[in-house]
């Protein structure tokens, strides 16, 4: 299983220099966990740097893999590894996420640097 951050989600839709980097994740929906604020990050994103119809196909998209609602044990692991780790509270939600389903995390955000199961584009 795998999870892919919503910078990775943006990379991917805006065809970005790493965009190749996400595709076997993301092009494989069947293997994706989606947290619920995966989806409210790239469709914010989308909604202030594109258009309301390229936020729905972004989230459409999206929900073609399992979506993962926030739930109290998820938001309480997502304090702990906040704590542990220094992640700011969206990290801590999509790694505490990953790490639920024993998920590798994909993304290209720094503040997952060095952390297990997380990869990143070379």
């Amino acid at each position: 299983m795998r999870v892919v951050d919503s910078s990775g989600w943006i990379e991917y839709l805006t065809d970005g220099p790493h965009a190749a980097f996400f595709a076997p994740a993301i092009e494989r929906p069947s293997t994706l966990i989606i947290p619920a604020l995966s989806l409210f990050e790239v469709f914010r994103w989308s909604l202030r740097n594109s258009s309301e119809n390229a936020a729905l196909e972004a989230v459409a998209l999206m929900q073609q893999s399992r979506v993962v609602e926030l739930s109290a044990p998820l938001s309480l692991s997502a304090a702990s590894l906040s704590h542990k780790h220094k992640l700011p509270m969206a990290d801590s939600i999509i790694y505490a996420t990953a790490q639920a389903f024993d998920a590798e995390l994909w993304t290209q955000d720094a503040d997952f640097a060095g952390l297990p199961k997380v990869r990143m584009p070379i």
